[in-house]
């Protein structure tokens, strides 16, 4: 019946999303990096990481199953509207970050460019800056504020917002210890 269905939503909803967490944990390793190398040119690396990951996100999107029911709704226009906007201010804090961090190295673009100029490619040195100074991981904290600040919050939405926070903040520990491993005491302090 109706809860069956439901369920079976939810496991291939969970599924989804675990298929994106696991392909950008794998990928994002320096160890995959290092094997992706020997099939995919070094400077092309981050840029099939990101091709495969918008491939995954276009695939959950497509095969995501609807759970309309409503958890919590808020009525109130000026409300719904500042809830509007806080989530939009999330998804700009993600853009902007990108471009504080290098948005055309996060997507691989800049790595490209480079071989393409014959110009040998090397990291970005870590500078704290702009929104760096105040928050660690601006991107995730985008990313939280935007999937939460929902003025209709259904159990679909609900059940991407917590699946997605859990493995950000999981990521986030993973991600320190590659970030400390790859710039050193620099980004320790």
């Amino acid at each position: 019946g109706v809860v069956e269905s439901a369920g079976r939503s939810i496991l291939v909803n969970v599924l989804l999303l675990g298929l994106f967490a696991v392909q950008h944990t794998i990928m994002a390793r320096p160890v995959f990096k290092d094997w992706w190398c020997r099939i995919v040119p070094r400077p092309m690396e981050r840029s099939t990481f990101v091709l495969l990951a918008s491939a995954i996100l276009a695939f959950m999107m497509w095969q995501w199953r609807p759970l309309p029911e409503v958890i919590w709704e808020v009525p109130t226009p000026l409300f719904r509207s500042l809830l509007l906007g806080i989530s939009l201010c999330g998804w700009l804090l993600v853009l902007y970050a990108t471009f504080v961090i290098d948005h055309f190295d996060l997507f691989g673009l800049r790595q490209v460019w480079f071989h393409y100029c014959g110009v040998e490619y090397h990291h970005p040195p870590f500078v704290e800056r702009a929104v760096y100074r105040i928050v660690r991981h601006p991107l995730m904290l985008g990313f939280i504020v935007a999937f939460w600040a929902a003025p209709t919050m259904t159990q679909g939405r609900l059940l991407f917002a917590v699946v997605t926070t859990a493995y950000i903040l999981v990521a986030i520990r993973i991600e320190e210890r590659d970030l400390s491993t790859l710039l050193g005491a620099a980004y320790l302090d």
